[in-house]
């Protein structure tokens, strides 16, 4: 089964791939189908991603999954959320990770509360129509160091320290990372609900 994820971030390709690996699923990214970005000017993550995946869907015809996500700081009120992308440029920066990072540790400098969560919110429809979207969330909480640690991973991945493992994401495994972090979490519900609605069989075909 082809479907189509509505990013063009080559990160997120590369770990949801590997987590729908099971289910035979094959992800092309909306940009190799000339697919452009659709907007984002919800609140949420989950209307967001329902806004981007029933895009991609209508354009292309295919089955769509789309991928919202942020860093939530709690001594930010939950912010910077949904506008976690562009981060940096409400310091004066270009946008981009390295800057999102340099600027998150710029306004964290004299803050104790280090509490933070990085969230994922997986939409996924059969047409652009469906009127059951498939909804899975993931979360993964931990405090943002002081400094980058790791070279692994993307985004906030060097500053998100997590307790249980001593280290950040971006200090981890890529096995490791991807059972753990938000959108590994999100995609293994996204699985289930895959298995369940789209790909269980009917009863009368079961042995």
């Amino acid at each position: 089964m082809k479907l189509v994820l509505a990013s063009n971030n080559a990160g997120k390709l590369a770990e949801l791939q590997a987590l729908f690996a099971p289910l035979g699923v094959e992800l092309v990214r909306q940009g190799e189908l000339g697919i452009p970005e659709a907007p984002e000017p919800h609140r949420t993550f989950v209307e967001n991603a329902l806004v981007k995946a029933r895009h991609a869907a209508r354009v292309s015809g295919l089955p769509a999954v789309a991928d919202d996500a942020g860093l939530c700081v709690e001594a930010f009120g939950g912010l910077p959320g949904v506008d976690t992308a562009f981060y940096a440029t409400r310091f004066g920066y270009e946008k981009g990770d390295d800057n999102n990072v340099r600027a998150l540790l710029e306004q964290l400098t004299d803050v104790s509360d280090r509490r933070a969560a990085l969230v994922s919110t997986l939409v996924a429809l059969r047409n652009a129509d469906d009127p059951e979207p498939l909804v899975a969330t993931g979360r993964a909480p931990g405090l943002i160091t002081r400094e980058p640690l790791g070279k692994n991973g993307f985004g906030f991945d060097p500053v998100m320290f997590l307790p249980e493992f001593g280290k950040t994401f971006a200090e981890l495994p890529t096995e490791v990372k991807n059972a753990h972090s938000h959108r590994g979490r999100a995609a293994r519900q996204m699985l289930a609900l895959m298995r369940e609605r789209w790909f269980a069989l009917p009863a009368e075909a079961r042995p």
